[in-house]
């Protein structure tokens, strides 16, 4: 029995991604909830946060998906919802739609992702920022931001996130950084300086390079701290349950480590 802290729900169109012909590369994806029960039924998931689906570059449809997730949420009680937001004056208006959601019985998250446009370090994102962040303090919620090596998604621009607002709300840092330069920024010593100035920095290994996961619980154990911080994540439908899960327990090894990643960590964020 896992918890899950990062998955999705929604059907996107099919796009034209890099200049190819249109495709739906999520090929699980879930467009119903019933659709999404069933599968954690089939996986044996106790618990997890759902998520809109996104990656059409069209924020509009991930917006589309927020009543869904919290549908699921209040269809069935091993579902929490995180709420698809953006800090781009673009999306200004429906951010504060998404925001007036926030305190809706079953939601625990707001999701950011810079794939989608904005930047954490353009002026213009943030006011934004600030008021996500706070509606974030204001109902509890934890804050997920997508990380991948390069642009706006990258570590080097992300961190600030943590600086700016972790001493007050829970960062969780999807991906770990997303590949080799994140992953040896965070695990090389970035992520344990933050948990010991006092940052609330969480994060997922989904999409983790093969070398991470192991290197990671090493450090966890050498250094004494960040064991109550990392948790297991599908990213259904561009990840794989299985697969994530067969590597997360692998490095994890079972023990007290594997109890906190698995189960113990989600039900203090989101239960």
């Amino acid at each position: 029995m896992v918890h899950d802290a990062h998955r999705h729900i929604g059907v996107l169109p099919a796009f034209p991604f890099y200049g190819g012909p249109p495709v739906h590369p999520d090929t699980t994806a879930r467009a119903t909830v019933k659709q999404l029960i069933a599968d954690l039924d089939a996986e044996g998931t106790e618990r997890a946060l759902v998520i809109p689906n996104y990656g059409v570059p069209d924020p509009a449809i991930a917006f589309s998906f927020n009543e869904l997730v919290i549908e699921a949420a209040q269809t069935d009680d091993r579902i929490r919802a995180g709420l698809w937001v953006s800090p781009r004056p673009e999306d200004a208006e429906r951010t504060e739609q998404a925001l007036r959601l926030a305190g809706e019985p079953g939601v625990k998250a707001l999701k950011l992702s810079f794939l989608l446009g904005g930047r954490p370090t353009d002026p213009a994102c943030r006011p934004h920022l600030d008021r996500i962040f706070a509606t974030a303090a204001r109902h509890h919620l934890v804050v997920h931001v997508h990380t991948s090596p390069g642009a706006a998604s990258d570590i080097d621009e992300v961190g600030h996130l943590v600086d700016w607002y972790a001493d007050r709300v829970a960062v969780h840092l999807v991906h770990f950084g997303g590949g080799m330069s994140g992953h040896i920024k965070l695990a090389g010593s970035r992520f344990f300086d933050w948990i010991t100035a006092g940052k609330r920095v969480y994060t997922d290994l989904s999409w983790a390079i093969g070398f991470l996961p192991h290197w990671l619980a090493r450090e966890i154990e050498h250094r004494g701290i960040g064991h109550d911080r990392v948790l297991f994540a599908s990213d259904q439908p561009w990840g794989d349950f299985a697969g994530e899960y067969a590597r997360l327990a692998a490095a994890t090894g079972g023990g007290e480590l594997g109890d906190l990643v698995f189960r113990d960590t989600f039900a203090t964020l989101y239960d």
